[in-house]
Formats: structure tokens, C-alpha cells, sequence
């Protein structure tokens, strides 16, 4: 008697974070970055266009998803985009943390009803560091999870650059790109892989590609390393 065959597995749950945080100084002014959040929108029609449950934490960007699947999440500060990792990472199978969440905030903000004036002499702004959202969620990481970050770094350094981050935030791929190339269309992307315990980082370059290209490509490689842990 021919074995029923094995049901293929669930699609994988995705969860990807993008765009920037806005760090409030007072109730109209902010701390912010250039992040546009292209890549994790294209990331996130994706994953829906591959049938993946697909979330999407986004923060103020005017980038939005095209595909009715997503599951869009908006967040403002560093603080709101860890308390939504706190409460939609245990459930996800995969994680590409894309946003670009400032490395530091006003210390004491003004209250969100005052506007700061504006005087002739200097101000001083006191800022403390955010903490450090993917390396803390790395640390509850259950087997099975996948987790994909990114590292923006000028040419000259960013190998290395992305090299420390891979090891430092206990994360299984980084796509490198270079700062040269922020809010370009097209990204020049190395993904670099964590292999075997003791095995040396794999390094792949890929030319340069518009965002939704590079998407396909990236969620390819997901899905290899995917199946690749599932074989028997």
C-alpha cells in the first residue's frame, strides 16, 4: 500500500518592519532619518503575492502597500515599534527587521502640546540611545525562526560593518547596502548567510536592481533556507 503523501508545510508568517522613527522634540518637531520604507512595502506585496501571511509594521512613510493582504501596522516612535515586535514577533515564522529606527531620542521631549520658541540663542538637546530592538528580540528567538536585518554603511566599511552586526544581533542573513545609494530606486545589495556552527559567513553580491526585483530575490533566499531546514 502506497504511504499517503506528506502535506506540504504552512506558509511561512512574515514580518517585516520599515520605514523611519520620528522621535518627538516637541509637539511639531522631531528626530528623524531619510528612510522611505520602499523596500519593506515591496517586501510585504511580496510575501501576500506568494500567499505568505504577510505583516507589515510601517512608521511615517508615504510608501504603502499595494496588495489588500497585508496586514498594515503603523508606528511613530522607537518605543511604539517595540511594544508591536514585543506583541507580533513570538508568531511570526520570519522576521526582516527594515526600518530604520534611530540610534537616539530626545532624553526629556517637551510635552506634545508645546511648540519650543524660537530664540537667538543656542539650544542643547539632551539625547539617550534607543535600545536596540532586533538584538533584544534575538534573545527570545525560538528554533525555527528566521531572522533577516539590514545594514546601511558607506562602501569603504560595509562588509565589515555588516559582518559585526550578523554576529552581534544573533540574526541568520543581513543585506548590506551601501550609503551612497540611500533613497535611490535601486538597491546594490550583498546578503551575507550565517552557515553551519563554525562555518565561515557566505557573501553574496547582486547587482544593482530596482527595490520589488531585489524583493523577489530576497524572499527566494528565505524561501531556500526555509526548505532546506524542513528536508528530512
Amino acid at each position: 500500500m502506497t504511504p499517503a503523501p506528506h502535506p506540504p508545510p504552512p506558509p511561512p508568517r512574515l514580518l517585516i518592519t520599515a520605514g523611519p522613527t520620528h522621535e518627538p522634540i516637541d509637539a511639531v518637531r522631531y528626530l528623524g532619518n531619510r528612510s522611505s520604507g520602499r523596500l519593506g512595502v515591496a517586501l510585504a506585496d511580496e510575501g501576500a503575492s506568494r500567499a505568505w501571511p504577510t505583516t507589515l509594521l510601517l512608521g511615517p512613510s508615504p510608501a504603502l502597500p499595494a496588495r489588500p493582504e497585508v496586514e498594515l501596522v503603523r508606528f511613530q516612535t522607537a518605543a511604539e515599534l517595540e511594544a508591536l515586535l514585543k506583541a507580533h514577533a513570538p508568531r511570526c515564522d520570519v522576521l526582516v527587521m527594515g526600518a530604520a529606527v534611530a540610534d537616539f531620542r530626545p532624553k526629556a521631549p517637551a510635552s506634545d502640546q508645546t511648540k519650543l520658541k524660537r530664540t537667538d540663542a543656542p539650544i542643547t538637546l539632551e539625547l539617550e540611545p534607543t535600545p536596540d530592538l532586533l538584538a533584544n528580540l534575538s534573545q527570545s528567538k525560538r528554533p525555527g525562526q528566521l531572522f533577516v536585518g539590514f545594514a546601511l554603511e558607506p562602501s569603504a566599511s560595509m562588509l565589515e560593518g555588516a559582518r559585526g552586526k550578523l554576529e552581534r544581533k544573533g540574526l541568520d542573513l543581513i543585506v548590506a547596502n551601501p550609503l551612497e545609494t540611500m533613497e535611490a530606486p535601486d538597491i546594490e545589495a550583498t546578503i551575507l548567510s550565517r552557515g553551519a556552527p563554525g562555518a565561515p559567513i557566505k557573501t553574496r553580491r547582486l547587482a544593482a536592481m530596482p527595490k520589488p526585483d531585489f524583493a523577489r530575490e530576497l524572499l527566494d533566499t528565505i524561501a531556500r533556507i526555509l526548505s532546506s531546514e524542513t528536508q528530512p
